[in-house]
């Protein structure tokens, strides 16, 4: 199988980090936004972020400097970002049983390189991706289709490989994402979305975390 992990609100706790410097990057513009907004619009990439949270009008005047000053007030915080419980014993147990793991995050390139350090997980993960992969970011496809296609060369392989691929992810933004392309996900609560809207976005099943993920992983296909 192919293991399509989220990192940020997955295998890191970052997303309240993530929501005070875009809360913060639209104040230094002008524009004050509720973080209980931008907290659950988190797991989208930031060309999707400022139009869905303030608007188009928004993104076409100020979005680029935005997101400038997101990663600005972003790097002043990123050391205080520690891994979920139970996410390097996943990596850990799924490379043990044999999948192709593929890191595929919205994020921006050094910042998956600060997390793959901060998990130790550079030498057990197969591949990873990043913002810069791709044209557009979640909730659309493109990120878990540049995962499948980084699993497919990995492997020397042609063809549609989603129906062997699993997205491991915390929002609605990755089910929504992981469905555009075929593939199934199980979600974990880590992100703050409920189960209810995680199972209604399409999440196949979902833990209360993902050490729970862990203990229970041979009740889904990754075990």
């Amino acid at each position: 199988m192919i293991a399509i992990l989220d990192i940020d609100g997955t295998l890191v706790d970052s997303n309240y980090q993530h929501a005070l410097a875009w809360f913060r990057a639209l104040r230094d513009h002008g524009v004050i936004a509720p973080i209980w907004k931008l907290h659950r619009a988190i797991g989208m990439g930031g060309d999707q972020l400022v139009t869905h949270v303030v608007g188009e009008e928004v993104e076409k005047r100020l979005g680029d400097a935005v997101r400038e000053s997101q990663g600005e007030h972003y790097a002043t915080m990123i050391d205080e970002v520690q891994p979920l419980e139970g996410s390097r014993e996943l990596v850990l147990a799924l490379k043990g049983a044999g999948h192709t793991i593929v890191m595929a995050s919205s994020a921006k390139p050094e910042e998956v390189d600060h997390y793959l350090d901060l998990l130790a997980a550079r030498t057990l993960a197969d591949a990873w991706t990043g913002a810069g992969d791709v044209e557009q970011t979640k909730p659309e496809p493109d990120l878990v289709l540049a995962a499948l296609e980084k699993a497919a060369a990995l492997r020397e392989e042609d063809g549609d490989l989603a129906g062997e691929a699993v997205m491991i992810g915390d929002s609605v933004w990755d089910v929504e994402a992981a469905a555009r392309a075929k593939v199934t996900t199980y979600a974990v609560l880590t992100g703050g979305f409920s189960e209810a809207e995680l199972t209604e976005a399409g999440a196949e099943k979902v833990f209360g975390s993902v050490q729970e993920l862990v203990d229970r992983l041979s009740e889904t296909d990754l075990c």
